[in-house]
């Protein structure tokens, strides 16, 4: 069977945690709790591979214009496979689709954003009224984005990357 990169369902759920959890071993990412994952649903995609899911990703809306690719992870089976490649190009799309310009990722997968059209980001690039507006958002994602104090601990070697779409 072909892989198949299509929207998850909360059955998937626990499979994500179960790709997730190595990562979050490792500290390569960050753990969630099982009803976060639940709750975001929605926003995740599964690449699927003989019916067994070997990989997802996530996009979280930020602001109008903005979006984060989050817990994107992969079966280390298939790493190097184009299983990655598959989730990002899906969650691109799903983000041109909703008006989204700029995608922004926090990773040590750097070479592998880079073949992705992502660049390492400088400045976020938004206005004071955005700013302030953003800052208001309990979503940590938001506070990795703004380089704020708050998460510094969290991001260590880390790099933040952005990808403009259009």
């Amino acid at each position: 069977m072909p892989l198949v990169i299509r929207p998850a369902r909360t059955p998937d759920i626990r499979a994500i945690a179960g790709l997730i959890e190595p990562y979050v071993a490792e500290r390569v990412l960050l753990g969630k709790e099982l009803v976060v994952l639940y709750e975001a649903t929605q926003e995740f995609v599964v690449a699927e591979l003989d019916g067994r899911i070997v990989g997802a990703g996530a996009l979280h809306v930020f602001w109008e214009d903005l979006g984060e690719i989050r817990t994107l992870v992969v079966d280390r089976t298939l790493q190097g496979h184009g299983v990655g490649r598959h989730i990002v190009e899906r969650l691109v799309e799903q983000a041109e689709g909703l008006g989204i310009s700029r995608l922004f990722c926090l990773t040590f997968e750097v070479e592998f954003f880079k073949r992705n059209g992502f660049n390492v980001m400088i400045d976020p690039g938004i206005d004071p009224e955005t700013y302030v507006e953003l800052i208001r958002s309990p979503d940590e994602g938001v506070a990795e984005f703004l380089e704020l104090q708050r998460v510094k601990q969290n991001t260590l070697g880390n790099t933040r990357m952005i990808r403009h779409l259009r």
